[in-house]
């Protein structure tokens, strides 16, 4: 066969291959002859190496192009290569389930270590922030875990979020300290009222300073401890500082919280301290303390649980909600050229000194027959003192005995209309 190659054109079109007698040969173009050579493969390659990749998703909604980009994970190799893959059958289901936690129906016997991943994956796409659906979730873990959620709760100085997560923070359970100081929450606060229920008889600690209680709160507070015998029954520690509209009859309504160990009533309107003093040593133990107590320090408190994050990302909600946004801005900036100031609102803070604790001086309370409850004191008295002591304590507990049943019997109007709402 003869084969004739004209080139019009100086362009290097590559290798020519021509197939004669069953055999594949290439054409030399230089030669202009035939060459039986076997090619050499070239490295295959589908992409150019300018050719780039970017994810489209036809949909206009972000959460759901979200979870179509879930489902692998992006890495990129020494070479800066893009390297994908795909993610374990357990993360897909858990991301699935955690956006779609508040259509779970029931948690109640779900392993704790699965659960509580079940709960950071959900927390991290900050489902328990939405308004709705974010308390419908939360209480599936609350009702099926109880004290592993939140065990310790502290929202002091945090009245914003009280007033936006009111029914979020009822919905847990079985706390064990609980610090609401400085909140201004008064006798007629719904979570004041909360605090009678049997969800909350499980604290121990209960700080409640600077919140305009009177004695007609206390004795809401504490009518079903002293009747029905529920609520705060088990209550060890109490705060009432700072309440200067707490009285002589207020203090009268916690003699019956019997297990109290340690008591601060700094800065209430008693009238008679001497008498207050006589009054809780003899009918509850309560010994009048000379220096500060540990129990009483509100650093001690701190919010502990599985919804450690979830309640900070609910006062961040509520101080982003708080900026100035950009119409105020104008305004205020109006207000300058005009020559009129803006009146500014600043956060009320709550001191930990107050100067009503200093006018009426340290009133800390605690029980001598309790261990590692109180700071060292100075142990100076006699062992003749603490056998007095002893046997008047033992007196009292025999003559409240005697009475208790008779102050069960004379109850007033105003108690059984509060039972009533009960």
């Amino acid at each position: 066969m003869s084969y004739c190659l004209h080139s019009e054109s100086h362009l290097d079109t590559g290798p020519i291959y021509v197939r004669e007698n069953g055999k594949l040969h290439v054409v030399n173009r230089g030669a202009g002859g035939v060459q039986n050579v076997t090619p050499k493969a070239r490295p295959f390659s589908l992409f150019s190496r300018t050719f780039s990749v970017e994810l489209c998703m036809n949909r206009e909604d972000d959460r759901a192009r979200r979870q179509r980009t879930d489902h692998f994970i992006f890495t990129y190799t020494k070479e800066g290569n893009l390297r994908y893959s795909a993610k374990s059958l357990f993360s897909l289901v858990l991301g699935y389930i955690s956006d779609n936690v508040d259509h779970i129906d029931s948690l109640i016997g779900f392993p704790e270590q699965i659960a509580e991943k079940l709960f950071s994956a959900a927390e991290a796409r900050q489902k328990f922030t939405e308004p709705v659906t974010g308390l419908r979730a939360l209480q599936k873990f609350t009702e099926a875990y109880g004290s592993l959620v939140l065990c310790s709760l502290c929202l002091r100085n945090r009245y914003l979020v009280i007033s936006e997560k009111l029914e979020e923070i009822k919905s847990f359970r079985e706390l064990t300290c609980l610090d609401l100081s400085c909140c201004k929450l008064g006798d007629e606060h719904e979570l004041l009222e909360h605090l009678t229920k049997e969800a909350l008889s499980s604290v121990k600690r209960l700080l409640l300073k600077d919140n305009s209680l009177s004695d007609a709160g206390l004795r809401r507070m504490t009518a079903p401890v002293r009747v029905l015998k529920k609520g705060l029954d088990n209550l060890l520690v109490l705060d009432l500082s700072c309440n200067p509209k707490i009285t002589d009859v207020g203090i009268g309504y916690l003699l019956s919280f019997k297990k109290l160990n340690c008591l601060d009533i700094s800065g209430t309107g008693l009238k008679d301290v001497d008498a207050v003093i006589k009054r809780l040593q003899m009918q509850i133990g309560l010994v009048h303390s000379k220096v500060p107590l540990k129990e009483f320090d509100h650093s001690n408190c701190k919010t502990e649980g599985w919804a450690e994050q979830t309640v900070l990302q609910w006062e961040q909600a509520v101080l982003e909600a708080m900026k100035p946004q950009d119409n105020l801005r104008s305004r205020v900036t109006a207000l300058h050229f005009y020559g009129k100031t803006h009146r500014i609102e600043e956060v009320v803070k709550c001191t930990l000194v107050e100067p009503e604790t200093k006018a009426s001086g340290n009133l800390q309370f605690y029980k001598e027959n309790v261990e590692n409850c109180h700071l060292p004191l100075k142990k100076e008295v006699a062992g003749s003192h603490e056998l007095k002591n002893n046997k008047k304590r033992a007196l009292g507990e025999q003559e409240r005995e005697r009475t208790s049943k008779q102050k069960h019997l004379c109850l007033t109007v105003e108690d059984w209309d509060l039972l009533n709402t009960y």
